[in-house]
């Protein structure tokens, strides 16, 4: 070890440890490390690959190869041959087809509260009734973690027998939904995916009397109608079907739950007198102009057209009466679980982003409401004002302390003809599958447009961050202005990309992305989420200028979270710990291992991986806002406690994300921090100041552990607290007072010297 680095380490430790200590500490060649982790890195993968344990997206075979004939029909010893496209697979009982298998993500979306697809097994006997199912594959975090699936397999095991053709034929009203509470949405999910996908399933093969669905057979084709908006009133809106109603009276609802046979629910009718209104509930297409215009006012019709894309809808609701549709459950992010429109074979459900708050319907003679509301249908959601759909209403019964029942209702709602007209549709030339396709590959354009806002938004804060780094030089000089700017700039990251947003960029996201390259990858699938993509390419360019710290300093909500929690802190007064070097420098691994456990995971199991994932706080912190099981609470909470106490705690010693990303750092192609020859030599003050100990004895930057706060930058510029520029400021202070000296008059004589006498005129 060479003198100076052993000279500089003992001035860092205070001159008492002894020089074997020292150069132990000191030998550790960054570098090499990091080259040993990546080759590890890869002969991991290469292994697993080479043994075939790489996970690939999994198919109704590869279920069904799981799961025994007789659990999805009584008796039954084996399957048939997968048959169409997509595949329905025969279940047979002595070599005799007793019912259709088939996963419905293959027929219908079923996209749950986690963003991604509910799978599950389904079979149909040849009455079309539900023989039996299974859940087999899903993200919900509040089933994985949250609720244990002993509580989700009886709600799913309840749909055995289920009449799809009953269903169909009498559109029943009252259909019981067996929700769990704190997973409405979830199993509000299932319960539509299991619907939708039996009757696809059940019109394909004809089963229990449904008509076939064949290509071109598609009935008439309507548009809407090229009219002037006029201005109607109530009762003419409501005569006409403009406007639809359900009304349920006290003994409508007390009745219906008796006639579910839930006794409990039964026992808890509604208090009140029968004929009153339990809820009074009404529905309108508002995007019509006419509908428009008498509803809501020329000004606010005006306004929804402005927000409306082309071809976009806004339904109208509105209500009165004991119950809300509305509920005040749902939060900013959130989803109204109270209700879902329904057209054809599929659902839609509404966040806040789509709801606006209305004081009244303004048509003459329309009664007061307690709730009216306007919800902007999703432009991806593929809504079509000129064919039927209804409003299904979830009415819930407190019946315990958290146990709850539940019963639907259904508000129908069909535009009445005069506001249509029929259009002659040619022939179809592109087949089923096809179209399919082109859909599937366009809707993250879509996604896209409907997030313009947002994205704008991040754009304009990603632009900033590159000013601010581009010219960090300018800015360090002022280090009241950099504070502010640092704080300001996280707390639009937490609150604004967190929370509100819910862009926190994990682990996972590369684990997803590295399995999909060596599986079936596809860029739809990652435009899918544009917030999420656009930081990513961000973080990418940024880790070939200055390496992780653009993202862990500055773009992580969490992040932001423990070091603003950290300021509150230091405000009250908690004290800061300082870990020993030595302690440190050897916590700095921990990370690293854990993200090469969580990638060699991923490798032979990604949802396995996801699950111990878990180990990043970012979903209980930020996506779902402590909102969770007490586990995952604590342990967030354990985090943010931590780092009152050792500032960045988790990013320093634990993150997995941050791992993942100084890996590719080390190839970044500038050097943007800058030092003094004096820095760690004699001098410790960016050392000893440094938020997370990124900077070693001898004064180097440890890149990959630097979150780029800029700190030890504006210590560089100050030439009152850095210790070289405080040097530099005494020596421009003497020579100035010297210069000065030198040009300031005697002010008096000084005793015993005379004074030079005055020149003469010459002349």
């Amino acid at each position: 070890m060479l003198p100076e680095t052993r000279l500089a380490a003992r001035i860092y430790l205070g001159g008492a440890v002894p020089t074997a200590f020292v150069r132990h500490v000191r030998t550790i060649d960054v570098r090499s490390t990091f080259r040993r982790l990546g080759m590890s890195l890869w002969c991991l993968a290469a292994i697993l690959i080479a043994s075939g344990q790489i996970a690939t997206a999994r198919t109704l075979s590869d279920f069904l190869s799981e799961l025994p004939p007789g659990e999805l029909f009584a008796g039954a010893d084996e399957y048939g041959a997968p048959a169409g496209e997509p595949p329905v697979v025969p279940v047979l009982k002595d070599g005799r087809e007793v019912a259709y298998a088939f996963l419905n993500t293959d027929f219908v979306s079923s996209i749950g509260y986690s963003g991604k697809p509910i799978h599950i097994v389904v079979a149909l006997d040849r009455d079309a009734r539900v023989s039996g199912l299974r859940l087999v594959a899903h993200k919900e975090p509040i089933v994985l973690i949250g609720i244990p699936e002993s509580r989700i397999r009886p709600v799913v095991q309840g749909y055995v027998g289920f009449d799809v053709p009953a269903f169909v034929k009498t559109e029943n009203t009252d259909h019981e939904v067996d929700i769990i509470s704190g997973a409405t949405v979830t199993i509000m999910v299932i319960d539509d995916a299991i619907l939708r996908s039996s009757i696809k399933v059940a019109r394909r093969l004809g089963l229990g009397g449904l008509e076939p669905e064949t290509a071109g057979e598609q009935g008439p084709v309507y548009r809407l109608k090229e009219m002037a908006a006029e201005v109607r009133d109530w009762e003419t809106l409501l005569g006409d079907g403009s406007v639809r109603r359900l009304r349920l009276s006290v003994g409508d609802v007390n009745a219906a739950f008796k006639a579910s046979g839930d006794a409990e629910a039964a026992a808890r009718p509604e208090p009140g007198n029968p004929d009153d209104d339990f809820i009074d509930f009404y529905a309108a297409d508002v995007s019509i102009a006419t509908i428009g215009r008498s509803l809501l006012g020329d000004a606010e019709y005006r306004n929804l057209h402005a927000v409306l894309k082309p071809g976009q809808s806004a339904i109208l609701l509105a209500g009165r009466g004991a119950y809300s549709y509305k509920g005040s459950g749902y939060v900013r992010g959130g989803v109204f679980d109270r209700f879902q429109l329904i057209q054809g074979e599929g659902s839609i459900r509404f966040r806040d982003k789509h709801y606006k708050r209305l004081g009244e319907v303004v048509a003459a003679g329309a009664p007061d409401f307690s709730e009216v509301d306007l919800f902007y249908v999703p432009d991806e959601a593929e809504f079509d004002s000129t064919r039927g759909w209804r409003i299904e209403l979830l009415v819930q019964r407190a019946i315990g302390a958290v146990k709850r029942s539940y019963l639907t209702f259904d508000l129908p709602y069909d535009l009445p003809d005069h506001y249509m007209e029929r259009v002659q549709v040619a022939a179809p030339t592109t087949s089923a599958k096809a179209v399919d396709r082109q859909g599937n590959a366009a809707l993250w354009q879509r996604l896209w447009r409907d997030k313009t806002v947002e994205i704008g938004v991040l754009l304009v804060a990603l632009a900033l961050l590159t000013g601010i780094f581009f010219f960090q030089n300018v800015l360090v000089r002022y280090p009241r202005a950099t504070l502010w700017v640092r704080y300001s700039f996280l707390t639009f990251t937490l609150i604004g990309i967190g929370w509100y947003a819910n862009a926190q960029l994990s682990v996972v996201n590369v684990l997803t992305f590295t399995n999909s390259l060596l599986t079936d990858f596809s860029w739809d699938y990652f435009l899918m989420d544009p917030l999420i993509f656009i930081l990513w390419s961000a973080v990418a360019a940024s880790l070939l200028f200055w390496g992780r710290g653009v993202f862990c300093g500055w773009l992580c909500p969490f992040g932001a979270l423990q070091e603003l929690t950290n300021r509150i802190g230091r405000l009250v007064k908690i004290p800061q710990w300082r870990i020993p070097w030595g302690l440190h420098e050897r916590l700095w691994p921990l990370k690293y291992i854990i993200f090469l456990a969580l990638f060699g995971l991923s490798l032979y199991d990604l949802g396995f991986a996801e699950r111990i994932a878990e180990v990043e706080p970012f979903k209980t912190a930020i996506i779902l806002k402590f909102v969770r099981e007490w586990p995952f609470v604590t342990f967030a909470l354990v985090l943010l406690v931590a780092g009152l106490f050792i500032e960045r705690f988790y990013c320093r010693y634990l993150c997995p994300l941050g791992a993942a990303l100084a890996i590719p750092a080390r190839l970044r192609t500038f050097e943007w921090l800058r030092r003094y020859r004096e820095c760690g030599n004699p001098c410790h003050r960016c050392a000893n100041d440094c938020m997370v100990q990124a900077i070693h004895p001898e004064g180097h930057i440890n890149p990959n552990e630097c979150l780029q706060c800029l700190h030890c930058q504006t210590l560089y510029m100050d030439d009152r607290r850095c210790p070289v520029m405080i040097q530099r400021r005494l020596k421009r202070e003497r020579r100035q007072a010297l210069a000065s000296k030198s040009l300031t008059p005697a002010s008096k004589e000084s005793p015993g010297t005379s004074r030079p006498a005055e020149p003469q005129p010459v002349g």
